[in-house]
């Protein structure tokens, strides 16, 4: 009776439900639309390498096993027929294959605004925030320094800006001034409110992943059973590479895939240091550390949600230092896509760098990231806008400087691009013209000029001396002022009032009681 209620009194109070139009203001940007990957794939592997490859994956799994820290994750797979020996789980091939085969292709994901809803698989390319960094870094304050609420709400609020990011994933940056044990409950309200998006919820203990679960629920006005009905939200977890998964992120992963939310494991194998210096080497052993999870969740609830990550790249062997966006990052990436669709699985990838500021490598470290998640077919982007120095660093000029590539991808792929028809053809057009004319000043062109072509937004396409005169503002500096107008335009997506109390309620229970464990 009283979820009947509920329910009635929420009627009605979804947000978003009608279609929004951004009023114009600091940019004019590209409609949100789920992006659909048109080009055939990049497969550097021979059939014989995909096989290779496998074999490895399978081997690894079959003959050194994993280490699963997590009791009840080796509980499940003890009573699934693995050989489990202390941490170590081994299990054979026809297991996995058959677990992970009932893993779904496609799968949706559906936030409190339905209009943002997101279709993981079926060539879509979908771009998320940056996620985790504990340090920020904008052109006003010129030196990295923790992030703070503020600093994360404001990305937060870029997040909802943009129509090519499609969801809201981690924390933008860690806000320190929040104590560890309700950070979680602070940072969702924020993403709940400030955004209608997709969100993320970290697996980092019980605690974290109930909360997560729950707000989100709150938010979309969901039943206990309209919320485990398809997928609201959703978790990744990294294996603890080489050949390890940890007690909380293992621990999140069973929770979410009893309740039917989307899973995404992306191994972490930096190719000299926590896998083999060889790419095969590394893309096998991160496809074992990936599929070992996938096949668990299978186990527990067949047809789970789930998709496999790459963050495979390399280090610099001089320092140790991660490397991103290099050759070697870019064909691991490619290869993993290769191996994601041998296996049937949705892939996440990352648009990342090892530059420490907005500058020159920052974005085409980035650039090659995020064209090689296209070329390898991935599913999902993480850490698509915003990230600097290997993850250790989120800056709002950044992002918008990405979002700039982002569109360009999009625009990319619009089939209108590759179209034949007569109109494209344009022999009427040719044939006026003729050969002592120019093309400007015909109907064909004034009928098209307005949409014929990218327009950007950070670039600046005006010969030097006009962009001199103009004050020859360089890229992070338009960036930056763009970033303080879009916030000066930003507008919170609607939300039912009841709502927010009930999730601002929930928050206050929750710090009351102590919130997430932090001292072990």
């Amino acid at each position: 009776m009283a979820e009947t209620a509920t329910r009635k009194r929420r009627g009605g109070g979804r947000a978003g439900n009608a279609a929004r139009r951004k009023k114009a203001g600091a940019i004019e940007q590209m409609p949100w639309r789920l992006p659909v990957n048109i080009d055939r794939p990049t497969e550097p592997l021979s059939e014989e390498g995909v096989a290779r490859i496998h074999d490895g994956a399978m081997r690894i799994l079959e003959e050194i096993g994993i280490e699963f820290f997590n009791a009840e994750a080796r509980a499940l797979l003890k009573q699934a027929g693995c050989n489990v020996e202390g941490d170590r789980v081994r299990m054979g091939r026809d297991f996995v294959m058959e677990m992970v085969g009932k893993a779904p292709s496609s799968w949706t994901l559906t936030p409190r605004n339905p209009d943002h809803r997101l279709v993981m698989g079926d060539n879509h390319i979908l771009f998320g925030n940056v996620s985790s960094p504990p340090n920020y870094w904008d052109l006003s304050l010129g030196r990295k320094v923790p992030g703070t609420r503020e600093q994360c709400a404001n990305l937060l609020r870029l997040t909802q800006y943009f129509n090519c990011i499609h969801f809201a994933g981690g924390y933008p940056v860690e806000p320190q001034d929040i104590h560890a044990s309700i950070r979680h409950l602070d940072v969702l309200y924020d993403k709940l409110t400030l955004t209608d998006k997709v969100a993320h919820t970290y697996s980092l203990g019980a605690e974290r992943v109930e909360d997560a679960m729950e707000m989100v629920r709150i938010s979309g006005g969901w039943s206990h059973e309209e919320f485990e009905a398809s997928p609201k939200l959703y978790t990744n977890i990294n294996s603890t590479s080489p050949l390890k998964h940890d007690e909380p992120m293992m621990d999140g992963w069973i929770r979410m895939a009893r309740r039917n939310q989307g899973l995404v494991v992306t191994p972490f194998t930096l190719a000299g240091a926590m896998a083999p210096v060889t790419m095969a080497g590394a893309v096998a052993q991160s496809l074992a550390e990936g599929l070992c999870a996938i096949a668990l969740a299978q186990y527990i609830r067949p047809g789970a949600a789930c998709a496999i990550g790459t963050f495979t790249s390399n280090v610099d062997m001089k320092s140790g230092a991660p490397a991103f966006g290099t050759p070697e990052y870019m064909r691991a990436t490619q290869m993993t896509g290769q191996m994601a669709r041998f296996y049937g699985l949705p892939m996440r990838a990352s648009g990342v760098c090892a530059a420490n500021v907005p500058d020159g490598q920052a974005m085409w470290e980035t650039s090659n990231s995020l064209w090689s998640a296209v070329q390898a077919g991935a599913n999902m982007v993480y850490h698509a806008a915003g990230w600097l120095e290997g993850g250790l660093i989120a800056s709002p000029e950044k992002f918008i400087m990405d979002c700039e590539i982002l569109q360009m991808i999009q625009r990319y792929m619009e089939p209108e691009l590759c179209a034949t028809g007569p109109d494209e053809i344009a022999l009427d057009a040719i044939r006026e013209v003729g050969g002592a004319g120019h093309f400007f000043g015909i109907q064909h062109t004034q009928d098209r000029y307005t949409t014929a072509f990218y327009q950007p937004f950070v670039s600046d396409w005006r010969n030097y001396e006009a962009w001199d005169a103009a004050g020859g503002v360089w890229t992070p500096e338009r960036a930056h002022h763009l970033y303080r107008q879009i916030l000066d335009d930003y507008e919170a997506p609607p939300m039912d009032a009841a709502i927010r109390e009930e999730l601002a309620a929930f928050v206050a229970r929750r710090k009351q009681e102590g919130g997430a464990p932090t001292d072990f």
